[in-house]
């Protein structure tokens, strides 16, 4: 299970491919022409998926990494794994309808917090263990 945070990794590269797929998707469905970024409601949505998830991944990557370098990889990937689940339900719901995204919001940052929480603790212990 050292390697889980590494897989946690790759699955968020592949999340975030999937959410720029869903933007180009939305874009040639809904005739939306480069470069505008507003126009019908569903593409506005999937755009929005991504923005956030983007935004998400910038805490979350960093947070990940202390959790794994300073405390435990396992409980770190599985901090990991559950904000990756958190975001592909958040992704998932908001595409279909944005009221739908909190749970998975939710789910997301509870994950993020654990990796945080773990992340930090370890660095606080190994900087005063000197």
């Amino acid at each position: 299970m050292q390697h889980l945070p590494a897989i946690i990794v790759v699955l968020t590269v592949l999340l975030q491919f999937g959410t720029m797929w869903a933007v180009g998707h939305a874009r040639e469905k809904h005739g939306i022409k480069a470069p505008a970024v507003t126009g019908h409601e569903g593409f506005e949505r999937a755009l929005r998926v991504q923005m956030n998830t983007l935004e998400s991944t910038v805490m979350f990557l960093p947070s990940l990494w202390l959790a794994a370098q300073y405390s435990a990889p396992l409980w770190a990937g599985l901090a990991g794994l559950v904000w990756l689940i958190g975001r592909a339900w958040y992704a998932v719901s908001y595409l279909q309808d944005a009221a739908k995204r909190g749970p998975g919001f939710m789910v997301s940052m509870a994950g993020w917090a654990a990796t945080l929480l773990l992340g930090v603790v370890g660095l606080v212990r190994a900087i005063m263990a000197g």
